[in-house]
């Protein structure tokens, strides 16, 4: 299996100042069963964005240009709470790529990496600045190059994030883990093989 590559980005930024956003607001509990698919584009802060009876409130995603966002720019611990795939699902569904924040849920983390997502944790300082910028500049665009590591901001500044290496190379080549177990199947069948020519009483069952 394999995701889409993730390489450059250029997109609408959606800037998004509260702390603590968690799992149950990007999906609350109630979607949990539904497949993955386009309702999750609707299901993602379902009840932040849409009253009882579907009318949609005054919330970020829902005003133009940020319907179109594909960037979010939050604040510290996103992410955090139940660990649910879901959140995920809604946020890329929803044409989110990536999600820059101060710090994330550590589940959460993983499981952006699964699927395709790029969290950047940049200084909170710097993420505060970005989003002044983004407020500033209703609809301005970042920039997120994930081969060189870095964020430029509406001003033209250049931020550097880390990422471990492994998780890089595997959004870069679009590779989910079965995927890279995959790049590794000849390895494992020699191992494999020799491992049961020594034990061959594991296939006689004995």
């Amino acid at each position: 299996m394999t995701m889409p590559p993730f390489t450059t980005l250029t997109a609408i930024a959606a800037p998004m100042g509260e702390p603590n956003v968690d799992t149950n607001q990007l999906c609350p509990t109630r979607f949990n069963k539904v497949p993955r698919g386009p309702k999750h584009a609707q299901i993602l802060f379902h009840d932040l964005r849409f009253n009882a009876e579907g009318s949609e409130k005054d919330f970020v995603l829902n005003r133009e240009p940020y319907r179109t966002a594909g960037i979010i720019v939050g604040d510290r611990n996103f992410g955090c709470g139940s660990a649910r795939e879901y959140a995920v699902w809604a946020l890329y569904e929803f044409g989110i790529r990536c999600v820059i924040a101060s710090s994330f849920g550590d589940i959460f983390v993983n499981n952006c990496y699964k699927n395709g997502l790029l969290p950047v944790v940049l200084p909170h300082e710097s993420v505060l600045a970005i989003r002044r910028q983004l407020r500033e500049r209703v609809g301005a665009t970042l920039s997120v190059d994930l081969a060189a590591q870095t964020v430029t901001d509406v001003a033209g500044s250049v931020h550097r994030f880390e990422i471990h290496p492994v998780r890089r190379k595997c959004l870069l080549e679009g590779l989910d883990d079965i995927a890279r177990t995959e790049q590794y199947r000849e390895r494992l069948e020699t191992f494999e093989t020799g491992y049961l020519r020594q034990r061959s009483w594991l296939r006689s069952g004995a």
